[in-house]
């Protein structure tokens, strides 16, 4: 790799945010700075790019402690709004699941089951301000001697409560399909028999790990916008997977890096918490996720610059190919713009797309970050350790210039 021409560090460029001086642009503005301008004179420009999306992201939930009862229980069972959290982790404190489903939920014995409560809405409900019926369940013990205790808690009433979510912000998803002769509802939403309709769930160009393919800013510590706040990148997320294979701008082509997350969820907003029902499969929890780049050299200027002609994804059949786990065969390569385009061409045939995420919210996300950042009401967090990148025998000609 030749030497950079430009270089900064995080340290320097926060300085500049301190005294009002950055240059902060959304992802979509770099695209157009570095096409005309080139990417060593963009470093020179810019110093910050923020990112953003806002998707159904799974692998979601809150830490919660609801402070000792009298008399003091030691909660082996938990249940807000009827939605069991898992209370194995201390006398008051609990892990509430973004996908678990309100107790007495008929599932999908009456198919397609819609689902219509689960943990997603819990925190959304939570953030939202509104009353949440508590219920807790002991065995009793000579220091916790309750065994049983109900009351209506708000989020302000929870001594502590903390979003921390384990897989967040997918570098990259699978578009998905369904070959099959029946209707069939995924985590990808509703899909049409015979590839009636092909959905994807990204937010393309300004997605955060788009950005920054190699994660050469990103790891703990990192300062990031979730949910409303500031929050922090804890480690790397459940099922990282930096060895996915790349394109020649190191542009992962499937399922790639993931983030673990953390913030306040006294300071979220559920404008940017939400609650989902997804018909015969179950709920989720929409997050929104903002990440400002720093610009340290020209390789960030042209990394941040990415656009979504390229950027690649597979195309997977959810019917049989999905399902059935090992490896999956690709049934082709798609750009997120053909996706954002409506349309697709797949084995000759014409398919409707549609996006399981909100790029219009994600914009939002990236002009908001910006803001913040110009207004000095948000400094870079300097990572103390990055996120595991790709391993030596991986990288071959993708870090070529």
């Amino acid at each position: 790799m030749k030497s950079s021409k430009v270089k900064k560090t995080i340290a320097e460029i926060n300085e500049k945010i301190r005294q009002g001086k950055a240059v902060v642009v959304t992802a979509e503005e770099m695209i157009d700075i570095v096409e005309r301008h080139g990417d060593v004179e963009a470093a020179r420009r810019v110093d910050v790019v923020t990112t953003g999306t806002f998707g159904p992201m799974c692998s979601s939930g809150a830490f919660l402690n609801f402070g000792h009862t009298s008399p003091r229980i030691k909660a082996h069972k938990v249940w807000l709004n009827d939605v069991a959290a898992y209370g194995g982790v201390a006398a008051v404190d609990c892990y509430l699941g973004a996908t678990e489903v309100a107790e007495g939920d008929p599932l999908n014995s009456v198919f397609p089951g819609e689902f219509n409560y689960g943990g997603g809405h819990v925190i959304e409900d939570l953030v939202t301000g509104n009353v949440i019926r508590l219920r807790l369940e002991g065995y009793g013990t000579d220091c916790y001697p309750s065994r049983k205790q109900e009351k209506n808690v708000l989020l302000h009433d929870l001594r502590d409560a903390l979003l921390f979510n384990p897989r967040n912000c997918y570098q990259n998803y699978n578009c998905a399909v369904n070959m099959s002769d029946k209707t069939i509802y995924t985590y990808m939403g509703v899909l049409r028999p015979r590839m009636a309709n092909a959905n994807y769930s990204t937010s393309g160009q300004l997605s955060p790990l788009f950005n920054d393919p190699y994660y050469r800013t990103i790891g703990i510590g990192t300062r990031i916008f979730l949910g409303g706040a500031q929050g922090y990148v804890a480690w790397h997320g459940t099922q990282h997977a930096p060895n996915t294979p790349r394109g020649p701008n190191g542009v992962p082509t499937g399922g790639a890096g993931t983030l673990a997350v953390i913030g306040d969820l006294k300071q979220m907003s559920s404008e940017w918490l939400k609650g989902a029902s997804f018909l015969g499969y179950g709920v989720s929890l929409y997050v929104g996720i903002g990440i400002p780049i720093p610009v340290l050299d020209e390789d960030m200027a042209r990394c941040t610059a990415v656009k979504d002609a390229d950027i690649r994804t597979q195309i997977y059949d959810y019917s049989m190919d999905y399902p059935g786990g090992g490896d999956i065969k690709s049934l082709g390569e798609v750009t997120y713009r053909e996706l954002r385009s409506g349309r697709i061409v797949l084995n000759g045939k014409e398919v409707s797309t549609a996006s399981m995420s909100s790029y219009y919210r994600a914009r939002q996300i990236a002009e908001t970050l910006k803001t913040w950042i110009e207004r000095k009401e948000f400094l870079l967090g300097e990572p103390q350790a990055l996120l595991p990148s790709v391993s030596q025998e991986h990288t071959g000609a993708h870090r070529k210039r």
